[in-house]
């Protein structure tokens, strides 16, 4: 995790002799907050480092101005976390939670430092130069999401994290609703996406009828995951904000569905690792999942264009909101470029 501004910015948004009472009530050391500073990461919600007692911690919560669900979204994160915790799923791990807001103003806990980079902002010698490296980077990342999807939610205590029932039904009409919602922007003209009717009857027609659910990530492109700086493995999967319990095998599409292109927009959200390239192939990428999997991998182009529908229509959003003033015009017209580039894949792959 990179060091993003000054932590003084944000002091005033965690009250650190609260937080200090707390830890030691928790059965935390005690002492002087040291060395505090600001991460950066894919999203707004507001993570500090700091060391107390010797021992070095993150306390991650939501933005300084929380949205509606903002302290839901920590909450379940932490929760989900603190049950991955001694499993072999490479995530951050979880020291403490406190799940009320009312201490502090927003719901936090306190995590273990990952020791990675993030190949979006950085990408460190030897991986810039060895393309072989990169490539098992790619299948380390695949490896993670399989591990992820073996595991029983049930007995990790997580039988309600999610509504299973009815997922892969829900998620054309959940998100083509989304995607009407967006019309509420002022100056929206509306979707201009061609296929998006056409990709979402192609799902609805061709939806697998058996599947086994497990945990989501949600959100597990290369930008949401961490790397060791000693060799190709994942250091940790970040940004946990989607997760659910639903078809894991959606987490396989959204790789596949936002695997790097030379050439293409979208290879601009992965930043330095996709512009170097040498990631594995779509073909090699199931092919390694398969070996830490034992779910059916024969329908997984459908689960990669329902990966570019979802996502696609998540970008529109702040597109969306572009026309209102409510995000940079930049940054909508560039998440826009993606969105388009995301159903032209989809529309391939049917």
């Amino acid at each position: 995790m990179s060091v993003a501004q000054p932590a003084d910015v944000k002091r005033d948004v965690v009250d650190f002799a609260v937080v200090g009472d707390w830890m030691e009530e928790q059965g935390l050391p005690g002492g002087p907050f040291e060395d505090v500073v600001a991460l950066g990461g894919g999203t707004q919600n507001i993570m500090l480092k700091f060391r107390r007692g010797g021992r070095e911690y993150v306390l991650r919560r939501g933005p300084e101005h929380l949205r509606s669900k903002s302290n839901e979204v920590i909450r379940r994160e932490a929760r989900l976390l603190g049950a991955l915790n001694g499993t072999d799923v490479r995530a951050p791990r979880v020291i403490a939670a406190n799940p009320d807001e009312t201490l502090i103003g927003a719901v936090f806990y306190l995590m273990e430092p990952i020791t990675g980079f993030n190949p979006q902002t950085e990408l460190p010698e030897p991986h810039a130069s060895d393309p072989e490296l990169r490539r098992s980077m790619g299948l380390s990342a695949v490896e993670a999401i399989a591990r992820l999807g073996a595991l029983d939610y049930r007995e990790l205590g997580l039988a309600d994290y999610g509504r299973p029932d009815g997922f892969l039904e829900r998620q054309v009409p959940r998100w083509l609703g989304e995607l009407e919602s967006y019309t509420q922007n002022e100056g929206y003209p509306g979707p201009r996406i061609p296929g998006v009717e056409a990709v979402g009857d192609w799902l609805d027609r061709n939806r697998p009828a058996e599947w086994t659910p497990g945990i989501l990530h949600g959100d597990c492109h290369l930008a949401n995951i961490m790397f060791s700086y000693d060799g190709p493995e994942v250091a940790a999967l970040v940004d946990w904000e989607m997760s659910t319990i639903g078809d894991p095998l959606l987490d396989l599409g959204w790789q596949l569905a936002t695997r790097p292109e030379p050439g293409t927009t979208g290879a601009a959200l992965v930043g330095l690792l996709g512009a170097a390239g040498g990631l594995p192939t779509p073909a090699e990428m199931v092919e390694h999942y398969g070996r830490f999997s034992s779910r059916d991998l024969r329908a997984v182009d459908w689960y990669t264009v329902l990966a570019c529908f979802k996502l696609g229509i998540v970008l529109e959003g702040t597109h969306a909101r572009a026309f209102a003033g409510k995000a940079p015009k930049q940054v909508g017209d560039f998440l826009h470029a993606i969105t388009l580039e995301l159903f032209e894949r989809a529309q391939r792959l049917m």
